[in-house]
């Protein structure tokens, strides 16, 4: 089902011919003809767009936004008038409109726009559910993604959860690793227990030692007293041993003895230790390799990989791309206080032609980045990363994303198409001369 839209207007005749187009289209549509209906209408009806006349018989649709906003701020509303005015127009951007239109000169508008604000109602909505659960942190429908890989490996993460067995989690740098991780451990029965995290590549190896397993008071220059390791931190519940491929050998048969005997020795003691835990471990290497280079034991990938989950990468998760970038749209866009609704169609394709060899960590830096830079209230290509205007599969370009020339000419081009292919005002703007600017384009082969 299409939208609920509420059309106020005074004219009946426009009106009802309006409504009748719109609900040819799929949408529902309420009309009324004043505000005092509207108001009835939005507090007893579920309406996701009002399309609003400017001029009513009791009251102004410009100051009518700011009151649906107030109250309402998922509707979005559309405003239209008879004349264009550029303070009303101003004024209704302001107050929270979506758009404003001007009657006859703008009818080939209103269906697209009304289109493609469903749509984005529509994703809202679905990331708004995904947020709620994301609150509830019992399951695994906290994980965004929508594609049979993700499925498969939300499938098999559900079935191991319950029981005590040690997973190891396989997959590329950003593809959710911690994130299964906990929802693996908030779906066992030590969800009431502590879940703690351990990067083991950001340790030397006796850094590492120490923070695993705790030291002894003058076991070493600066270990002025007894210190836990985080498997005594972890006691009861979950060790998540992120990049264990990057653990020093020396270090892994403690690691072994700790998942075989459930025993360890703190640094500088003599006295063995209990621990009660269960290790979830994570790599994005490849452990079969890392075990024919002698750099990992295959005793103990075994013992960690009693059930192995592979993680796909966001390139193979085309569909999920939106959602996420939806998402951080969203999460971004109220941390820095801006009013970014949607993601323009061009944005949104070069987003999903990507790579992303930093998989979901990439992109929600990319998005983070262009909340930043965008002034309007739609994320456009201008403010996505340069080597997001190439072609996915040109070889050329991409390998020229960081030449100086490669964006010297970028740059020139972009002036060009701003203003409308006028060479003179493109030189004037990019502060040289014009026949500069022909040499450039000659050297570039533009003509």
């Amino acid at each position: 089902m299409l939208a609920t839209i509420l059309l106020v207007d005074d004219e009946e005749k426009l009106r009802l011919l309006l409504k009748r187009i719109i609900v040819l289209e799929g949408f529902k549509v309420i009309d009324v003809s004043n505000l005092r209906n509207a108001r009835q209408i939005i507090e007893h009806e579920n309406v996701d767009i009002v399309l609003c006349d400017v001029k009513l018989p009791d009251g102004n649709g410009v100051d009518f936004i700011k009151e649906i906003k107030e109250k309402h701020p998922d509707i979005e509303v559309i405003l239209i008038t008879a004349f264009g005015n550029i303070a009303d127009g101003v004024q209704a951007i302001k107050n929270g409109a979506y758009d404003y239109l001007v009657k006859g000169n703008d009818n080939d508008r209103i269906l697209p726009l009304l289109f493609r604000v469903g749509e984005m109602i529509t994703l809202r909505n679905k990331i708004q559910r995904l947020e709620k659960k994301l609150g509830k942190q019992t399951n695994f429908d906290s994980i965004i993604g929508e594609s049979a890989a993700i499925k498969e490996s939300i499938k098999l993460a559900h079935k191991v959860a319950v029981t005590d067995a040690s997973v190891l989690l396989s997959g590329e740098t950003g593809t959710g690793k911690e994130v299964f991780a906990q929802a693996i451990h908030l779906n066992s029965t030590r969800a009431d227990k502590a879940f703690v995290a351990l990067n083991c590549s950001a340790f030397s190896k006796d850094l590492l030692e120490s923070e695993l397993f705790g030291h002894k008071a003058g076991s070493f220059t600066g270990a002025i007293k007894d210190k836990k390791g985080l498997v005594e931190e972890a006691k009861g519940g979950t060790l998540f041993l992120d990049e264990i491929g990057e653990m020093p050998i020396e270090l892994q048969p403690k690691i072994l003895r700790l998942l075989e005997n459930g025993t360890y020795i703190r640094v500088g003691d003599t006295k063995e230790q209990k621990a009660d835990l269960r290790i979830i471990a994570a790599t994005n290497r490849d452990l079969q390799q890392e075990i024919a280079a002698n750099l990992f034991r295959s005793d103990l990938y075994y013992r960690i990989a009693v059930f192995n989950i592979e993680l796909p990468p966001l390139r193979e998760r085309i569909n999920d791309i939106p959602l996420f970038a939806h998402y951080f749209l969203d999460l971004y866009s109220k941390k820095i206080n801006k009013s970014i609704k949607s993601i323009s169609k061009n944005a949104l394709d070069a987003l999903k032609n990507n790579n992303w060899k930093g998989n979901i960590r990439e992109l929600k830096n990319v998005i983070e980045r262009a909340v930043i830079i965008e002034d309007t209230n739609e994320l456009k290509m201008d403010s996505l990363p340069l080597e997001f205007h190439f072609a996915k599969n040109d070889i050329n370009c991409i390998n020229s994303v960081f030449n100086l020339a490669s964006i010297e000419k970028q740059h020139i081009l972009k002036v060009l198409k701003y203003s409308n292919g006028n060479k003179a005002e493109s030189a004037r703007l990019l502060d040289i001369s014009l026949a500069t600017l022909y040499r450039k384009l000659e050297e570039y082969g533009v003509k």
